[in-house]
């Protein structure tokens, strides 16, 4: 071996007129002294390279020996390197490549991922690339094969980019798991992480490493540019989605602007809608305006992809499917669509412009409501304080540690105390009890309790050496067919009646459509022809007006930072200081607010009240999230109701909730440490909600991940129907014949984990604890009520109709807040008596309210 014979990072740099950082120095330094770490950089710093040329100088050796048969063989696999998306493995095998071919080093470099051609993988199987990109499924899978020991025998560096978009999900934890395995082959294995918008990095840090390491903090002093762009008339009684087009013309002229941009939108219904706004504004960019999210074909999105990489597109209308790492050099400006809902994805999206070393990263905001420029405002101040959200692990998801114990008695079986000991390294499962592990090892073998008579459940036993394997070839077949299942949509494929596919949708909203029914889909207006074996057929269609497809994950809550942010500007506001043009737009909406009531700061609850016909409402401001503001609407109705026997109604939005009740009482005397304490929170929560539907909807995710729900053979998929049907069935027989199977139980720990977000509501409950209460009896709604108003009425009124009544309440409210006379009939905006002066309630901690003048 000729050990002079090594890659110079520095040198590959300077030989392209680059010199390095002192991050890439320092993690260079930290892999050649054989350590692991963490590099949390700035979005475009260079973290690849940091890591990649790292690699090569510690595991790069010339080879001495003379080629066999004048080839000479590249070296086995040495690298492993996870990617969360698919989507990134060519532009990820793009940059490594670089390199290699510079250089000319004898290191061969693949990718191995779901869209990996069967001619590609057998390829690979009959001689490993040195360096592999893939994907935590894709490398599970490598793991359920026979020969895994000997495959990953010489692997000495596992890294996981893009760390930050698998640490909170069940497929980091399959990483974990993964890297736990690897590390029992090869406890030298070095694994490093990269991420650029994380707030809890040492946390992200332990969880991949599971022991120490080097934090290598890359942040350079790149300009980021964040600005607003307002609305010419703003509205002082705001509602979710009230402006939206209305700021077409100016996004419009945005875009006109700059060579290239991306418009970011935080749901897929909302891109298709917006690029069908732009194209008809300017049907001269039809060819240079393209959609990209994540249920369009691989093909478009790939296409869509590279013109924006050659600067052929002049906007990309996108989602988070473009997020990530993607390097778009040509992208100039970034426009994102509504709130962001979080600092981290703000500073994730601004990071696709000037995506390099040097270059001003800017990102536009264009609020959908009055309320978004106060986000807007507070994302700024937060950034600048560099407040970012953090992501924690799951703790001890049993479905995934299932599919995993699987997938090791496949890849050569295991011992039971050996693998418990490399399952407790794992940081999500070092409080895995005796109990538990005892109960998983029954779940494999026997299926638990209910399944004991079910040989199909029977999936794993000790032969006579005492290792546990897989011995029936079905049921591995099976096996590694259902691997990776972490999440999956019920989703049917849309194509074409002539064969062409278009990508994929929710099965649920196909499900609501007739032949001959419209939806705009990847940008065309199309009609649904048929629905057979799991596929959409359908044909281009004028004319008639289109539904828009609704895919789930489209309510992301407002973060805890970013709230926090938000009530800093209203104690602000409230000392009438209005920084800054967003502030100064939105002045109007907020003096009227405190006029009429009061605004929530970080030291006090707003607490509104309003008697109208409808009956008595309840409008609290935790500014929790809309996901906790769900689990605390329902907590505090059951609460009340358990004073006095009554039904609510509930409406919740990012910044609080509503409860409407038809009696008519005063909450007053109710609202301190009895109401708002977080006494039995997971019993009262449980109690005050549909808990058993919501945990059976998911356990229908448990059930796939554990493999007690089959999903079909390739091209022959079961439909989500048959899978919830056979899911809910588990579901019943496990609660009636095996009530201690402890997947039940995590389906309800996950109910309370993701659904409603209990720890935040337990945290948000004990901020209302110590919080001072405003309380105020309104005389009318306020502006802070009226979206919570409107949110109920969006579940009873079709959109026609919402409009009508929205226009309604609008004008009275205006007319109002302008001193004009306005209509006092309307039994929702008014009290139904007149109001006396108004007066505060000041609710201290032990729940005994003192009055006092304004």
């Amino acid at each position: 071996m000729n050990a002079a014979a090594r890659f110079d990072p520095a040198a590959w740099l300077a030989a392209r007129q680059m010199t390095p950082f002192p991050f890439q120095h320092e993690v260079w330094q930290a892999i050649a002294a054989g350590e692991s770490g963490m590099l949390h950089a700035t979005t475009g710093a260079g973290k690849t390279w940091a890591i990649w040329l790292g690699a090569l100088a510690q595991l790069y050796r010339e080879p001495d020996a003379p080629p066999r048969r004048g080839k000479l063989l590249a070296p086995p696999l040495t690298v492993l390197w996870l990617t969360p998306m698919r989507a990134l493995a060519s532009d990820t095998h793009k940059a490594l490549l670089q390199p290699l071919e510079d250089a000319g080093l004898n290191w061969t470099l693949g990718i191995r991922t779901g869209d990996t051609p069967a001619g590609q993988r057998a390829a690979q199987q009959r001689r490993w690339p040195t360096a592999l990109i893939t994907t935590p499924e894709s490398l599970t899978l490598l793991l359920a094969r026979a020969d895994a020991p000997e495959v990953f025998a010489n692997v000495q560096m596992v890294v996981a980019d893009e760390w930050h978009e698998l640490i909170g999900n069940k497929r980091g934890v399959q990483v974990q798991l993964v890297l736990a395995r690897l590390r029992q082959w090869n406890p030298a294995l070095q694994t490093w992480g990269l991420s650029a918008t994380l707030g809890n990095v040492a946390h992200a840090q332990d969880v991949l490493l599971a022991g120490p390491g080097r934090l290598v903090a890359g942040r350079l002093d790149k300009t980021l540019q964040v600005d607003t762009l307002l609305p010419a008339n703003l509205e002082r009684f705001p509602w979710a989605g009230h402006l939206g087009l209305k700021m077409l013309p100016q996004v419009v002229a945005e875009i006109d602007a700059a060579s290239t941009s991306l418009v970011f939108l935080n749901t897929r219904s909302q891109t298709e809608i917006w690029y069908q706004a732009i194209l008809a504004a300017r049907p001269d960019w039809a060819g240079l305006i393209a959609l990209h999210h994540g249920s369009l074909d691989r093909e478009v999105r790939d296409w869509v992809e590279a013109n924006l990489k050659n600067g052929q597109l002049k906007a990309a209308i996108c989602t988070s499917s473009l997020d990530l790492g993607v390097d778009f050099h040509p992208v100039e400006r970034v426009l994102q669509i509504g709130s962001p809902k979080g600092i981290a994805r703000l500073l994730q999206r601004a990071g696709r412009s000037g995506h390099a070393p040097g270059r001003v990263s800017r990102i536009t905001l264009v609020p959908t409501h009055s309320l978004e420029l106060v986000e807007s405002a507070a994302a700024q101040r937060a950034i600048a304080a560099y407040t970012v959200e953090g992501r924690t692990a799951p703790d001890k998801p049993l479905d995934v540690l299932v599919q995993h114990v699987v997938t090791v008695a496949l890849g050569g079986g295991f011992v039971p105390a050996q693998l418990l000991a490399e399952v407790r390294s794992a940081p999500s499962y070092r409080t895995l009890t005796d109990a538990e592990w005892a109960w998983v090892l029954g779940f494999v073998r026997q299926g638990g309790e209910a399944l004991t008579a079910y040989p199909e459940y029977h999936k794993v036993a000790p032969d006579e050496h005492g290792v546990w394997r897989v011995p029936d070839a079905q049921i591995a077949r099976r096996h590694r067919m259902s691997i990776g299942t972490i999440v999956s949509d019920a989703s049917m494929q849309v194509q074409y009646m002539g064969g062409k596919k278009l990508g994929t949708v929710e099965e649920g909203f196909i499900a609501r459509l007739a032949p001959g029914d419209c939806f705009l889909f990847g940008g065309r207006l199309l009609e649904l022809a048929r629905v057979h074996d799991m596929t959409a057929y359908v044909r281009r269609a004028t004319g008639n007006k289109p539904a828009v497809p609704r895919w789930n994950g489209g309510k992301m809550p407002l973060s805890t930072e970013l709230a926090d942010a938000m009530l800093a500007q209203f104690e602000a506001a409230a000392r009438s200081e209005f920084a800054g043009p967003e502030m100064q737009c939105v002045a109007p909406l907020l003096q009227v607010q405190l006029a009429w009531s009061a605004l929530p700061t970080r030291n006090s609850l707003l607490i509104e009240t309003l008697h109208s016909r409808e009956g008595t409402h309840l409008f609290i401001y935790p500014f929790a999230g809309r996901h906790a503001h769900l689990g605390l609407g329902s907590l505090i109705a059951w609460r009340l109701a358990q004073h006095q026997p009554m039904t609510f109604s509930i409406a919740v939005n990012d910044y609080g909730f509503e409860l409407l009740t038809p009696t008519r009482f005063d909450p007053a005397p109710l609202l301190g440490a009895q109401l708002f304490g977080n006494h039995d929170l997971v019993h009262d929560v449980l109690a005050s909600l549909n808990a058993g539907e919501l945990a059976q909807r998911r356990f229908r995710e448990i059930a796939r991940i554990a493999g007690l729900v089959f999903q079909g053979f390739p091209g022959a998929p079961k439909s989500a129907r048959q899978l919830q049907a056979s899911s809910s069935l588990f579901y019943q027989v496990f609660r009636q014949h095996d009530p201690a199977n402890l997947l039940l139980g995590q389906s309800e720990h996950e109910v309370l984990r993701q659904e409603l977000d209990v720890a935040r509501l337990d945290a948000a409950l004990q901020r209302m604890a110590t919080q001072r209460i405003q309380h105020v009896a309104l005389a009318r709604t306020s502006p802070f009520a009226f979206p919570l108003l409107v949110e109920r009425f969006r579940e009873k009124l079709s959109s026609e109709k919402l409009a009508d009544r929205i226009a309604r309440l609008l004008a009275s409210l205006e007319k109002a807040a302008g001193g004009a006379a306005a209509d006092p009939h309307d039994s929702v905006l008014f009290a139904t008596q007149q109001p006396q002066p108004r007066r505060r309630s000041r609710v201290r901690k032990t729940g005994r309210p003192t009055r006092g003048p304004e």
